[in-house]
C-alpha cells in the first residue's frame, strides 16, 4: 500500500510515519491488490488533542475514518481497528454483492471537492461539499453508508433515477427519503 501522510499544524517524525505505515499493513490483507492502492493519512493538532483522518479510496468504494484522541499512536490504533471492524462487518456484504454482479459497480463518490465559505456570508452553513451520486442499489448505498462511517449517505436509485437519501435510524434500523 502507498501511504501519503501529511500533517497539519503538526510536522510528521519518522517515527510517526514508521508507526502508520506499520499500522496500515495490518489493511493490506483485505484488499486484492494492496501495491496498486493509496492510503491518504491527515495529522491535526486541535485546541485540545490531535486528530487522525484516513481515507483509503479502492475501485469499488472509499473506506474513510477519523479519530480524535491527546496521543496520536493511541488515535491511529484505533482508526485502524474501527477500519477493520467495518471491513470484516461488511465482508459477507461485500461478496455476495459480487456474486450477484458479474461487474461490481463504483460505490466511490466521481469527485469530492470542498468549497470554502465566502466571508461576507449571513449563512450559518460552515461547510460545503459538491458530490457526483451514481446509479446504485438500496443495499449499496447501505454498505457504502456504513464503509464510509457515516449516517447518512446521498445515492442515485438505480430503479427511479431519482436522487434518495438513506439514513441509520436511532433504533440501528435504516430508512429512505425519496425524492418526489
Amino acid at each position: 500500500m502507498k501511504i501519503s501522510i501529511r500533517g497539519d499544524k503538526v510536522k510528521v517524525t519518522d517515527s510517526m510515519n514508521n508507526y502508520v505505515t506499520d499500522k496500515l499493513k495490518k489493511i493490506d490483507k483485505y484488499l486484492d491488490n494492496p501495491d496498486e492502492v493509496r492510503a491518504n493519512v491527515v495529522v491535526k493538532v486541535l485546541k485540545k488533542g490531535q486528530k487522525v483522518e484516513i481515507t483509503i479510496p479502492l475501485k469499488n468504494f472509499i473506506l474513510r475514518a477519523e479519530e480524535t484522541g491527546e496521543d496520536i499512536y493511541a488515535a491511529v490504533d484505533t482508526i485502524i481497528d474501527k477500519i477493520e471492524r467495518r471491513i470484516r462487518k461488511n465482508k459477507t456484504k461485500l461478496e455476495s454483492q459480487a456474486k450477484r454482479s458479474r461487474e461490481v459497480k463504483s460505490f466511490a463518490f466521481s469527485s469530492l471537492e470542498e468549497i470554502s465559505d465566502e466571508e461576507d456570508s449571513q449563512e450559518k452553513i460552515v461547510k460545503r461539499k459538491k458530490v457526483g451520486v451514481k446509479p446504485m442499489s438500496e443495499e449499496e448505498a447501505i454498505l457504502q453508508m456504513d464503509l464510509l462511517g457515516h449516517d447518512f449517505f446521498l445515492f442515485l436509485n438505480d430503479e427511479t433515477m431519482k436522487p434518495t437519501l438513506v439514513y441509520k435510524r436511532k433504533d440501528n434500523q435504516y430508512g429512505i427519503i425519496e425524492t418526489e
